[in-house]
């Protein structure tokens, strides 16, 4: 029996976090898989009639499941960076959800920008350090409010919290046994100290895998190659900054944020899941929002907790779906409204 904390929360996240729950119901009763679930109101809205964004006694009960279904952060009425750092970074860093896990993956039927790709040249993963570097918020302004301002914001990369990201990325790689080919991404010609860490102990590490094939490339021709040559790419590893950067133009080359999940990863703790679209505000309530994305989030979620069974139902209904059924995967465009096409993978569970 497992623990599922749902964290539906603002904007278009109810809505499509439904549908995730919906297609979640019908494989768990295809394959004889027993949960339950605990809803959470955290979110904007509770931010906005209590003061409260993510209380002790709540992380508490969080830390206790066996993981976390999310639908969206952020709220128009809110500041931004609020509900972001109070809500999404704090669960991040307190659960050592220290893995960011973006699966770039290009499905039947569906469009993507670059001219003769098919799904076969676009399928790979990042792995992107998800607790250090520029997002643990270390930094300070000189001489605020003046001409000679200067802002300083800083990269903290430890050894040890590099190591777990590459042991991880390296154990992922031969899982996945594609080309068995991990690719470390950063910029060693200019960060020459936090990437002289990251390359060094990605090479270090590569001795304990003989059957992994390692190579380098600088950010800035990773995104090149994304685009030009994506079939290049079996699994990519980088920090926290450059993952952030290169997981959205992989959501863009998929066939965009609708079909884009990603998994917030603590190999031996609490995970979570969720959409990377955002809370999308402008399409709340009107039921056209693409639910796809959180679909595969729901997959994601049960292969991380080893329903590898469901979680490939999941995605082989999905795939039908985008090649038989979508005219496109952008809101308002897919010629069904986000619970027709929670119901059409329901279906094509079937």
């Amino acid at each position: 029996m497992y623990k599922i904390a749902v964290l539906p929360g603002d904007g278009t996240g109810p809505e499509v976090v439904d549908e995730g729950l919906k297609v979640l119901d019908a494989v768990a009763e295809k394959t004889g898989i027993k949960y339950e679930k605990v809803m959470y109101d955290l979110g904007g809205e509770r931010y906005k009639k209590t003061g409260e964004i993510l209380p002790d006694s709540v992380l508490e009960e969080l830390k206790t499941v066996d993981a976390i279904y999310l639908g969206a952060v952020g709220h128009p009425d809110v500041k931004p960076g609020i509900l972001e750092k109070g809500l999404l970074l704090k669960l991040r860093f307190t659960l050592e959800q220290y893995i960011n896990l973006r699966p770039v993956k290009l499905y039947p039927g569906v469009w993507t920008p670059i001219k003769d790709k098919e799904p076969k040249d676009i399928d790979f993963v990042v792995v992107r350090e998800n607790n250090e570097g520029l997002y643990v918020g270390e930094g300070e302004f000189i001489n605020k409010n003046t001409p000679e301002e200067i802002a300083v914001q800083v990269s903290r990369n430890s050894r040890r919290g590099i190591d777990k990201c590459l042991r991880y990325a390296y154990e992922y790689t031969k899982k996945r046994n594609k080309n068995n080919n991990l690719t470390l991404v950063g910029k060693t010609n200019v960060l020459t100290y936090a990437f002289d860490l990251w390359e060094r102990a990605f090479n270090d590490m590569s001795k304990d895998y003989p059957q992994i094939k390692t190579d380098y490339a600088h950010v800035d021709a990773t995104c090149m190659w994304m685009i030009k040559n994506p079939e290049w790419f079996d699994v990519l590893v980088t920090d926290n900054m450059f993952g952030d950067i290169i997981t959205d133009l992989g959501a863009m080359i998929q066939g965009g944020m609708g079909i884009a999940a990603g998994g917030n990863i603590n190999p031996d703790g609490v995970s979570m899941f969720e959409p990377i679209g955002g809370s999308a505000p402008k399409y709340t309530g009107k039921n056209v929002i693409n639910p796809l994305a959180a679909i595969c989030a729901a997959g994601m979620m049960l292969e991380t907790l080893g329903e590898n069974e469901a979680a490939e139902k999941i995605e082989k209904a999905v795939m039908e779906v985008t090649a038989n059924k979508l005219k496109s995967l952008s809101a308002g465009k897919m010629g069904y409204s986000t619970s027709e096409v929670g119901d059409l993978v329901v279906e094509a569970l079937k």
